[in-house]
């Protein structure tokens, strides 16, 4: 499978509602910056961004159920972890005046298995 490192134009609305979601929230945006390059723990992404780690957590369940993350995950000496990545690099929007177009250009700087 070829993933496209093209913009993709979002035409679905509720899926536009999901990104406008994502742009709007402080938090989101500051968990995705922080994970775009490099995939981090909940715990790394809280200290980085200095987000509440339950806020932190909460935003990650939500990126997570919008398959907004890569997800990756293995045990060490402090037991079981978890990493995220986004799967957004870029998120544009535009208003033309009666129509909302969202484009979304995907990460392709995945380090995590």
């Amino acid at each position: 499978m070829q993933i496209s490192t093209q913009a993709t134009t979002i035409k679905d609305d509720e899926r536009k509602q999901i990104y406008f979601q994502i742009l709007s929230d402080q938090f989101c945006m500051g968990i995705i910056s922080s994970i775009i390059d490099k995939p981090k723990t909940a715990v790394e992404i809280a200290k980085t961004t200095t987000i509440p780690i339950s806020t932190v957590y909460r935003r990650l369940q939500f990126l997570q159920e919008h398959k907004m993350l890569k997800t990756s995950g293995g045990l060490n000496k402090d037991g079981k972890y978890f990493v995220y990545q986004s799967k957004l690099k870029t998120i544009s929007t535009f208003f033309d005046g009666s129509d909302t177009w969202v484009s979304v250009t995907p990460n392709l700087n995945f380090t995590i298995n």
